[in-house]
């Protein structure tokens, strides 16, 4: 693994687990054993490594559900597969995403305000967002949004409430909307 790559991977691990203002840089170099001066050839300041963070996130996380979604076909099909998958997430079922500890880009947006990194989160949904009415059945941006609404408030109630089955009633709230 290259050293940027160590970097990121690194970083997001403990970001996620602790919180990104909890973890400075420091802890970071001593977790990598990488040099201070290399940390800084790679990423300008910790607010870049921060965005270089959130991009991976993005892209490992989007990856794995829209390839959930895409396995199940087409409409009703993928968006009901879209909670099965949050559910596996739930239950720890899938280790490219680390242990479940909730939604990494509504955490990251809450340690930050008026800043690039509220741009990548906001960015991050919508893109889901638009996945997701991608295969809504008549491309319904108003269930579209409401199926973003349910994908959410199940990954909150599961992190918050610690209601494991949150994307199970939410996948039957779902089919209501597709029916």
């Amino acid at each position: 693994m290259s050293k940027p790559d160590l970097l990121i991977h690194t970083a997001f691990e403990l970001f996620y687990k602790h919180g990104i203002h909890a973890v400075g840089i420091n802890r970071i170099l001593s977790e990598t054993g990488v040099a201070k001066k290399t940390l800084y050839h790679h990423f300008a300041s910790k607010d870049a490594l921060v965005e270089a963070v959130l991009v991976y996130r993005d892209q490992i996380f989007t990856d794995w559900l829209t390839s959930r979604m895409m396995q199940a076909g087409e409409g009703n099909s993928a968006i009901l597969a879209l909670f099965d998958a949050l559910d596996d997430w739930f239950h720890n079922k899938v280790p490219e995403l680390l242990p479940f500890k909730g939604c990494f880009f509504v955490k990251a947006n809450g340690e930050f305000s008026d800043h690039p990194v509220n741009t990548i989160c906001q960015k991050h949904k919508q893109n889901l967002t638009t996945f997701i009415q991608a295969n809504v059945p008549g491309r319904s941006a108003e269930v579209a949004q409401s199926i973003s609404l349910l994908k959410e408030g199940a990954i909150a109630q599961a992190y918050v409430a610690g209601d494991l089955e949150a994307a199970k009633r939410a996948k039957v709230l779902a089919a209501s909307l597709l029916a």
